[in-house]
């Protein structure tokens, strides 16, 4: 085995280790600490210097997302104006694997005269913010998985992988639906499918219609015209059937004498439909269960209003 892939599985199998022990050391502390922040009045303050701040900052990200009020603050910044952020109701999470980072040690008359309740994530319990804090989440490792045991490796994956244990489980303790998740991800593909609605996103105006009787020529240029793919086959408002661009190459296939063949031989009869309130992660599951490319969007009444494809939503401003 090269050298490079041996070492990154090494390293993979510390971190795994590190995580294995930190798992069996989830203790009491724990459950108080979720129930501290789910009864808070204010909100979760992450603080943390260097490396553990940047896991603090995600930390944060992950509890705001996942319906815990929650921000960051760096350690260094806080005696320059921003102790002004954290207020008497606030729970404070500050993150130091060695317990003593002066930036956080500083911080502690300030929280206890303002009586924060104080969460020490420290690999060293016994360090003075360990002494110091209300509740304390033991991330210590055995070793860093960098060769010399200095650079924060197995330390920053266990603060990460303990924050996450605590979101997740403040968000289920909620009773955190994936529909709270899409709404704090408007721009997202999640809250895409769980916020839009089929009318937002759908093709509407002028749709590529024929009637039954349309010449196969005349199906062809308006299927082409159209840059949908399909045609719909209309008798005044009433949906007849549709013509896929898939039936006009089978269409090719199995006829010999074109002129003969008009839409109503090429349509098919039932065309799925779905309604303009439809949200369009329903309307994209039905798209993959039936393997079909486009639904046709139909009002109350049965009038078509509208054409819905995969990719409209994909389209749609604000989406990424």
């Amino acid at each position: 085995m090269p050298e490079s892939i041996s070492l990154a599985k090494q390293v993979v199998a510390t971190e795994i280790r590190a995580l294995e022990a930190m798992n069996a050391r989830v203790s009491e502390d724990f459950g108080r600490t979720v129930k501290c922040i789910l009864n808070m009045k204010g909100r979760l303050v992450v603080v943390g210097m260097g490396k553990s701040g940047l896991i603090g900052r995600k930390i944060a990200a992950t509890m705001a997302s996942t319906g815990t009020p929650a921000f960051s603050v760096h350690a260094g910044e806080a005696f320059h104006g921003d102790l002004g952020m954290i207020r008497p109701t606030d729970v404070v999470l500050m993150i130091s694997n060695s317990g003593e980072t002066e930036e956080l040690v500083r911080l502690l008359p300030f929280l206890k005269h303002q009586n924060n309740y104080v969460i020490a994530m420290t690999g060293k319990p016994a360090s003075t913010l360990g002494k110091s804090a209300d509740t304390i989440l033991d991330i210590s490792v055995e070793r860093e998985a960098c060769n010399n045991n200095l650079a924060p490796t197995s330390s920053t994956t266990a603060a990460l992988v303990m924050g996450d244990a605590l979101a997740v489980v403040l968000a289920s303790k909620r009773g955190f639906q994936p529909e709270d998740f899409a709404r704090f991800h408007p721009g997202g593909s999640l809250g895409r499918s769980l916020l839009m609605r089929v009318a937002d996103v759908m093709h509407k105006g002028a749709l590529p219609v024929c009637t039954a009787q349309t010449c196969f020529k005349d199906v062809v240029h308006v299927v082409n015209r159209g840059r949908m793919g399909l045609a719909l086959v209309m008798q005044g408002d009433r949906l007849l059937g549709i013509i896929t661009d898939g039936d006009i190459r089978r269409g090719f296939d199995t006829v010999h004498d074109y002129r003969s063949i008009l839409a109503e031989d090429l349509m098919s009869t039932r065309p799925k439909a779905i309604s303009p309130d439809a949200r369009v992660g329903d309307a994209e599951a039905l798209l993959r269960q039936e393997k079909i490319g486009a639904l046709v969007v139909q009002d109350i009444d049965g009038r078509v209003i509208g054409i819905f494809q995969m990719h409209n939503a994909e389209e749609a401003p604000g989406v990424h």
